[in-house]
C-alpha cells in the first residue's frame, strides 16, 4: 500500500468519526424534552451520586427540564428552533463528505470546521451570561469546540502531508507506482 493511499485512508477514518459525532449531536437535538426527562430521572435515582455531590448540576437539570416542559406544553413552536439546530448539524456533517472524497481540494471545509469550533468559545462566553447559563455549563459547551477542533487539526495536518506527496508525485512522475 502506498504512503498516499495509507494517508488517505487515515484521513477518511478521522472524517467518518467526525461526521458520525456531528450526526449524533444533531439527532440528539430533536428529542430534547424526552432526553431531559430521562437525564433527570437517571441523575435523581438512588444509585446516582449527583444529588448529593453535585447539587448545582441537579438543580440546573431540573430547571432546564421544567423550562422545556413548560415550553412544550404552552409554546411548542419554540422547540422548532432546536429542530433547526439539529438540521444544521446534519447539513454540516454532509459538507464533510467533500474532504472525504477529495481531501486536498476540499481542505477549506476542514478549515471552516476549525473556525466554527473556535467560534463556539466566544458564543458561549457572550451568550451564556445573557441567557443566564451557569458558567460551568458554558465551559461544557466550549469543550465541544475544543474537542471538535482536535480531529480537524489532525486531519488538516494529514491533508497537508498528502498535498506534499501529490506535489512530489506530480513533479516526479517516474517515481509514482503504477498500482496502489
Amino acid at each position: 500500500m502506498s504512503e498516499r493511499h495509507a494517508l488517505t485512508r487515515r484521513i477518511r477514518r478521522w472524517l467518518v468519526l467526525f461526521i458520525v459525532c456531528l450526526v449524533l449531536s444533531g439527532l440528539t437535538a430533536f428529542p430534547l424534552v424526552t432526553e431531559l426527562r430521562w437525564a433527570e430521572d437517571l441523575l435523581a435515582s438512588s444509585a446516582s451520586p449527583v444529588p448529593e455531590h453535585f447539587p448545582g448540576l441537579m438543580e440546573w437539570i431540573t430547571r432546564v427540564r421544567e423550562g422545556l416542559d413548560t415550553i412544550d406544553r404552552e409554546q411548542p413552536f419554540m422547540l422548532y428552533g432546536t429542530d433547526w439546530l439539529a438540521f444544521a448539524h446534519l447539513v454540516i456533517a454532509v459538507a464533510f463528505y467533500g474532504p472525504y472524497r477529495d481531501p486536498v481540494r476540499n481542505i477549506w471545509v476542514i478549515e471552516f470546521g476549525m473556525i466554527a469550533c473556535a467560534g463556539i468559545i466566544p458564543l458561549a462566553l457572550i451568550c451564556g451570561p445573557i441567557r443566564s447559563i451557569p458558567f460551568w455549563w458554558s465551559v461544557i459547551d466550549m469543550s465541544f469546540g475544543v474537542f471538535g477542533v482536535i480531529p480537524l487539526l489532525i486531519v488538516r495536518s494529514m491533508i497537508k502531508r498528502l498535498e506534499g506527496l501529490e506535489r512530489t508525485a506530480a513533479a516526479n512522475p517516474a517515481t509514482v507506482p503504477t498500482s496502489a
